[in-house]
């Protein structure tokens, strides 16, 4: 009797603990969500990311809350990138046909072996080197978030990478138009680069907007290919991760992550629920709400980990990296829609 009272005894003790930082969480989501209903082309995650970077820098967060808020960073983020997958349908992505298919892979896999391979000639780490790579090669700020759950990265490097993201990727958003039409591209072709080269889903749509309507359709499809990018490269750092423990703890009570994450496999699992075309339009929609809000909780509490101080003790080392990844990666996509998308 006493060991099935104090189970629910120390659930009620962990939500206390989690209550006040996921309440701000919910407040801030709230004040995001409401900002972006003023300026649509302004996405809820990036207020929120700023919105927790000047909390982060004019207030001392106080301890009661970091349970929360480490709660929202981890969990809620876990929940809502496999929320994500209900806003894939393979059929669309399909529909690019088998040659924008291969430059969608080119530009992830590409993307990411070339960041890496940059970065370690720069001599930074291999954690701050992945997170960027990842987040610049397949959808920002959620690609660098579920990344970490994978390889725990240290917060300043994630807060660093998320920065960076945000960061480039809005300059991205004016740049990509321009360029295209310096270039002399058609729309289609514009749209099909922003979406291959522009690092958050809801920066390519204001770029996509930006070059016009066919533009912006093309380049949410290859955007979310993108994004469906996600799980197998979330899988195979997995294995990495586990043979590099293997490799150098030999105690046998560490925990190994597993072989493909819970939220890879609810990606998955959503993505294919929503390719069934079985769920009504009523339930796609709320699933999105849902994500976005639980998206922009976990970019808040992560943009509470951004403090000026600490990034400039960073250097300017990942400052160079994402800027010649953010070339890379575009470059990439240039070419291969120049090649296959015509």
């Amino acid at each position: 009797m006493t060991d099935m009272l104090s189970t629910p005894i120390s659930a009620k003790r962990a939500a206390g603990r989690v209550a006040p930082g996921l309440l701000l969480c919910a407040a801030a989501t709230a004040a995001a969500m409401a900002v972006n209903q003023l300026l649509p082309t302004v996405s809820p995650l990036l207020i929120a990311i700023l919105l927790g970077a000047v909390a982060a820098n004019v207030w001392s967060v106080p301890q009661r809350l970091q349970p929360g808020i480490a709660f929202s960073a981890k969990k809620l983020l876990r929940l809502g990138v496999a929320l994500l997958g209900l806003q894939l349908v393979l059929g669309d992505v399909i529909g690019l046909g088998w040659g924008m298919i291969v430059v969608v892979v080119a530009i992830v896999g590409l993307g990411i072996a070339g960041t890496m391979f940059v970065g370690k000639l720069m001599g930074i780490g291999f954690t701050q080197r992945v997170l960027i790579a990842c987040g610049f090669s397949i959808c920002g700020a959620a690609a660098v978030a579920a990344t970490d759950g994978v390889i725990d990265a240290d917060d300043e490097e994630v807060a660093t990478s998320v920065a960076l993201v945000v960061i480039f990727g809005t300059l991205m958003i004016p740049a990509i138009p321009l360029a295209a039409h310096a270039l002399g591209l058609s729309e289609s072709m514009a749209g099909l680069w922003a979406g291959g080269s522009i690092h958050e889903v809801a920066q390519v749509v204001a770029a996509g907007g930006a070059i016009g309507t066919t533009a912006l359709g093309v380049a949410v499809i290859v955007k979310l290919a993108r994004v469906m990018m996600l799980a197998p490269v979330m899988a195979v750092l997995s294995i990495r991760q586990r043979r590099h423990i293997a490799a150098t703890q030999s105690d046998a009570q560490v925990t190994r992550p597993p072989l493909i994450p819970l939220f890879v496999v609810g990606f998955i699992a959503m993505m294919l629920l929503r390719s069934t075309s079985i769920l009504p339009h009523e339930v796609i929609v709320v699933g999105k709400i849902a994500q976005t809000a639980l998206l922009t909780a976990a970019m808040f509490a992560l943009g509470l980990g951004i403090r000026i101080a600490a990034l400039r003790t960073v250097g300017m080392k990942p400052v160079i990296l994402a800027t010649l990844a953010t070339v890379w990666v575009s470059g990439i996509a240039l070419v291969g829609v120049l090649v296959a998308g015509h």
